[in-house]
């Protein structure tokens, strides 16, 4: 069965409209933009326009890519202390001049929308609760609360390590909390035998960017499938999406799927909008 991520998410944005329909103030987003990278200038239209669906203020602060690094800390400091801003959110990549690392850390980890600064990646991996997790692996795990994919106990194999996504849904997935409690593998580039790993998973996720790379004779019969790729390809001199999973190839073999596009991608909006509303929250007390 596939997995609807744009209805589940389009369900969560209808109860955070709600929710700040009651508000007195509603939430105010800043986004920061850097450079002209197509994918970026997408996303972060996606962004916007979700937020005016619920509600939430939305900024945007566009500047060239050759715009120094100083400038971009200068205003994330700028929006730190600024009452009215509640998320701080850089859209990655950034240009190769400017140093991601020291630009995340520049956010106020109670703004940090996105769950990128090492203050938040701590609060996850310690299993704290007032920490804001990281948008994609929140989005994930709502995506397989709703569906009622049974986590606990199961084993998740996750492919691939990066600090976006392997690596914060790994710390969220073994937490000690309800829905949770996962026996979690996580698997990259130099994991010798692949397949006999991907093979054990209850629950595989996928997230290392190579088109169509997990094909049905590297997945568990009834498994469930957690497609987190998204890549450009060209199909009958056409450019189409698809993910990391060969879905056409699986389908029949997974209990479970979540289709590329509309799986996890509006779940990572509708998780991000919810850290933007735990924002908020978070700045009155």
């Amino acid at each position: 069965m596939i997995i609807n991520g744009k209805k589940i998410a389009e369900n969560i944005l209808h109860q955070q409209k709600q929710k700040i329909a009651e508000l007195k103030t509603p939430p105010h987003l800043a986004v920061i933009l850097v450079g002209d990278n197509p994918a970026s200038s997408t996303y972060v239209k996606l962004k916007k326009k979700s937020c005016a669906q619920v509600g939430i203020i939305s900024s945007c602060f566009e500047y060239e890519k050759t715009i120094s690094e100083q400038i971009i800390v200068d205003k994330i400091k700028e929006l730190n202390s600024n009452a009215t801003i509640n998320g701080i959110l850089v859209q990655l990549p950034l240009p190769s001049h400017i140093d991601t690392e020291k630009i995340m850390e520049t956010i106020d980890p109670k703004k940090d929308v996105d769950g990128f600064h090492p203050v938040n990646m701590g609060k996850l991996l310690l299993g704290r609760q007032d920490g804001l997790i990281p948008a994609t692996a929140k989005g994930i795990k709502m995506l397989m609360d709703k569906a009622n994919v049974k986590v606990e106990g199961n084993h998740v194999v996750i492919v691939g390590r990066s600090n976006i996504v392997g690596k914060p849904v790994a710390a969220l997935l073994m937490q000690r909390e309800n829905g949770c409690n996962a026996t979690v593998t996580i698997a990259h580039s130099a994991t010798k035998n692949l397949k006999d790993l991907t093979k054990l998973a209850d629950i595989l996720i996928v997230a290392i960017g190579k088109p169509k790379f997990i094909t049905a004779n590297m997945i568990k019969e009834k498994s469930v499938v957690i497609d987190v790729g998204i890549n450009h390809i060209e199909q009958n001199g056409k450019k189409v999406l698809c993910g990391d999973v060969d879905f056409e190839g699986v389908l029949s073999k997974v209990s479970l799927i979540t289709p590329v596009p509309g799986g996890v991608g509006p779940m990572t909006i509708a998780a991000l909008l919810e850290n933007t509303l735990i924002a908020q929250e978070m700045s009155r007390h």
